[in-house]
């Protein structure tokens, strides 16, 4: 029986990049999206053909939620429960920018309900939902390593003001992640924060000309952008059991963007 990994955002860009690498290792899969139907579809097509590249034969399936609704989250919770009946892997990864990027002094308290809503409440109890089932499922075979994963990003500790609301609602989530993983190591549940920098994706697009020239100056000692399985790699890499004795752990995606320089 192959392992079940649950990614919510996991239609497009940095979703769609660890649902391919998960899907390479042998895992079925719930792929979560908010809208986009035709997105998820094609990133579905796309796993099940990398799975078979490396003689694998997965399951996938994608389950339409926001999670940022209650009901929405026991509902996708309940369909894996229902579709595969196990869940080794949660990577909660789906997020959103500001509508309009506006100057903190400028800000409006409902751009900041709608991101902090998505990327902060959202995963913190969707995390409850499928940490209470990853505990039980222990309980019924101790020798089971479920992992849950945080896609933060550089933005929870790289000050952006004309997007305050992103980057408190990616630092807040790094705190989730310390929380969960504090909470859960006695059920040998290990948590991990998986922090990205300037990837190249649909969200970046508005900025893409200003990233370009920031790369091409250095402002990352790896002068390139990232890519989705840049990231899809380093969960991968959890996903494989290689990291057993970290939790609560930070794993930097970001070609060195992180690292402090004179």
């Amino acid at each position: 029986m192959n392992p079940v990994a649950l990614i919510t955002g996991g239609s497009r860009g940095i979703g769609r990049g660890i649902a391919i690498e998960l899907a390479k290792l042998g895992y079925d899969l719930i792929l979560n999206y908010a809208s986009n139907h035709e997105a998820a579809r094609l990133t579905l097509k796309e796993c099940v053909a990398a799975a078979s590249t490396k003689q694998r034969k997965i399951q996938a399936e994608i389950f339409q939620a926001d999670i940022s609704k209650p009901s929405h989250r026991r509902q996708l919770v309940d369909f894996v429960r229902r579709k595969f009946r196990r869940l080794d892997l949660l990577v909660n990864n789906a997020g959103v920018p500001p509508k309009v990027r506006q100057d903190i002094l400028n800000a409006t308290e409902k751009s900041f309900d709608e991101v902090l809503d998505i990327n902060l409440k959202g995963p913190y109890f969707l995390t409850q939902l499928a940490a209470r089932w990853m505990i039980a499922q222990r309980d019924e075979d101790p020798g089971r390593k479920p992992k849950i994963v945080f896609i933060s990003s550089i933005s929870a500790v790289a000050a952006s003001v004309n997007r305050g609301e992103y980057c408190v609602s990616k630092a807040g989530l790094s705190m989730v992640t310390k929380l969960y993983a504090a909470r859960l190591a006695e059920y040998g549940i290990n948590v991990y924060e998986i922090r990205p920098g300037i990837i190249e994706t649909d969200m970046v697009v508005p900025v893409k000309e200003k990233y370009d020239k920031l790369i091409s100056e250095g402002i990352s000692p790896i002068r390139r952008w990232g890519k989705p399985e840049d990231v899809g790699k380093a969960v991968a890499a959890i996903a494989q059991d290689l990291l057993p004795f970290s939790t609560g752990e930070v794993l930097y995606v970001d070609g060195g963007l992180h690292i402090e320089r004179l």
